[in-house]
């Protein structure tokens, strides 16, 4: 049984990471840092809670640490971590920026130890939908993707997500980079406009970017002030188009109280649009969403079994679509990769 210890007891941390851990066969959630220790218990009695990342550092039964804390502190945090001889899995972004990222990779390297960063939404209902359809080849040739993650949250906000450097793109960006990077590989270009649209609004609040390849378009598009917000996926190739609309419910599952294992976990009710080449349309049921998976991957590599579910390889490359993004916007220019 490999022994994990969690970083932080807000959303990322008791939404998605503590119950996955503690569903997954030969993990354990044996220590959580948090200054919420009443909260822990409630769930999670059997977890030694502590104040700080130290004193799970100086426990030398602990195999991995999960990093479900603020981007600021990823990259100290990472460092630390590995310092110690701890496997790291940190919640996405990988670090604030490329250059930390690329350090911090180079030290897992380095030091011999897994790294491996929390790209959740692989396990979408809705992308392993759209994986599905692709393999089979129901839409033939990829020539152009939309994938949104758009919300309506009018007043600027005041947590500490409201005023992250990157704001959204920053935030959901890298769910949807990674997305893309999964399904096409690294794109030659990022055109990206990045912008605060709220009143009084503290960081980006809508990103439009798209991903060139040479022979299809990528559009990812955040938005916080879009009342429709249904739209998740239209992608078109050249046998048909499959359009989706809602997003993967997993995430407010966990919210409600409902967890893995539990009948209904990962079930989307809202089923896709296939259009075909000939004009007929039918219904895709969606797959079942799986975020178990990051974390049996995870078991799995601490048994020597495989290797971790998202490569740090994998993590720098959306980090660099990230930067990319960034530095199109500032700069009012296409980047090329």
């Amino acid at each position: 049984m490999h022994r994990i210890a969690l970083i932080g007891f807000g959303l990322a941390g008791k939404a998605f990471h503590a119950p996955l851990i503690a569903a997954t066969p030969g993990l354990k959630l044996a220590a959580v840092v948090s200054s919420r220790a009443a909260d822990v218990a409630v769930e999670y009695p059997d977890a030694l809670v502590v104040p700080t990342l130290e004193a799970v550092l100086a426990d030398c039964s602990i195999d991995l640490v999960v990093l479900a804390t603020p981007d600021h502190l990823h990259t100290e945090q990472a460092l630390a971590a590995l310092d110690a001889g701890k496997h790291v899995v940190i919640d996405k972004p990988l670090a604030p920026t490329l250059e930390e990222a690329r350090r911090v990779a180079a030290y897992a390297a380095a030091r011999g130890l897994m790294l491996s960063v929390f790209h959740n939404r692989r396990w979408d209902a809705d992308f392993l939908t759209l994986r599905r359809l692709i393999a089979e080849g129901v839409l033939g040739e990829i020539t152009a993707m939309e994938s949104r993650f758009d919300r309506f949250r009018p007043e600027p906000g005041e947590r500490w997500k409201d005023r992250r450097a990157g704001g959204v793109w920053q935030d959901l960006g890298p769910h949807l980079a990674d997305q893309a990077l999964v399904l096409f590989g690294r794109p030659q270009a990022v055109s990206a406009d990045l912008a605060v649209l709220k009143l009084g609004g503290h960081a980006v609040d809508h990103a439009e970017v798209l991903l060139r390849y040479s022979d299809r378009r990528v559009s990812l598009h955040i938005s916080q002030l879009t009342a429709d917000h249904a739209l998740r996926l239209a992608v078109h190739g050249t046998r048909g188009s499959f359009v989706k609309h809602g997003l993967d419910n997993q995430e407010e599952q966990s919210k409600a109280g409902v967890r893995p294992g539990d009948p209904a976990w990962g079930i989307d009710p809202s089923p896709g649009r296939l259009t075909q080449a000939d004009g007929t349309i039918s219904v895709v049921v969606p797959e079942r969403g799986d975020y178990l998976a990051f974390y049996r991957g995870v078991a799995a590599a601490l048994a020597g079994k495989g290797p971790m579910p998202v490569s740090a390889e994998e993590a720098l490359a959306v980090m660099e679509v990230i930067a990319a993004g960034i530095a199109s916007s500032d700069q009012r220019r296409e980047i090329l990769l």
